[in-house]
């Protein structure tokens, strides 16, 4: 992807959070953001690609976090406090509206993301787990795979308006305060000393 368009894309990204995922036709990005309507043309066919290169986007944001901290050795807690620290600062603007927005008016579009999203946490978080339990910091009597799954369905739940009404919870305290719990659920005495001595260091604050 060539930076013109990566631009382009995170500032309709920012347009999106401000004025919802409805309003994101093509002329009218080209008002709010000054850009030329061929330009946005030459980039994108209609809205709905549009927001396929936006989720796609999404996904890319995602995994350059968990590629800035590849495991080298490193004290798995450290990684996933890390990771989980940059989602909650990159993703703290997204609401549980735009969600709704995208599941009522592309619905298939964002399955699909959701799907690809899913399976690739899965993967980095069990991963993971399975570091932290050789070092000691996590549970041995736990399913990987079953904490992995259960990571994935609590990011899940912060999207479902039914426990986090739009407009009352913002994205990133919901899920700092999910991540501490995860954390504190699964590791071993070892674990927990290192992991409140790190998110002191880190003011790592759960409201």
């Amino acid at each position: 992807m060539n930076y013109q368009l990566k631009t382009i894309l995170h500032d309709i990204r920012e347009l999106s959070i401000r004025r919802g995922i409805k309003n994101l036709a093509i002329e009218e990005i080209s008002r709010e953001l000054n850009i030329p309507v061929q330009t946005l043309y030459t980039h994108v066919s209609n809205e709905t690609e549009l927001v396929v290169m936006i989720l796609d986007q999404e996904r890319r944001n995602l995994q350059e976090i968990f590629e800035k901290y590849p495991y080298n050795g490193e004290n798995a807690i450290d990684l996933l406090l890390s990771v989980g620290r940059e989602i909650s600062e990159q993703f703290k603007d997204i609401t549980l509206t735009i969600s709704l927005d995208l599941q009522r008016f592309f619905p298939e579009i964002y399955q699909h993301h959701l799907e690809l999203r899913t399976n690739y946490i899965f993967t980095k978080i069990k991963n993971n787990l399975e570091h932290g339990i050789r070092q000691g910091n996590y549970r041995s009597d736990l399913s990987t795979e079953l904490l992995a799954r259960l990571y994935i369905s609590r990011l899940i739940d912060l999207h479902n308006p039914l426990l986090f009404p739009p407009g009352e919870f913002s994205f990133n305290i919901v899920f700092d305060v999910m991540f501490d719990n995860f954390i504190r659920g699964i590791t071993t005495e070892q674990g927990i000393a290192h992991y409140e001595s790190r998110i002191k260091a880190m003011e790592f604050v759960i409201n």
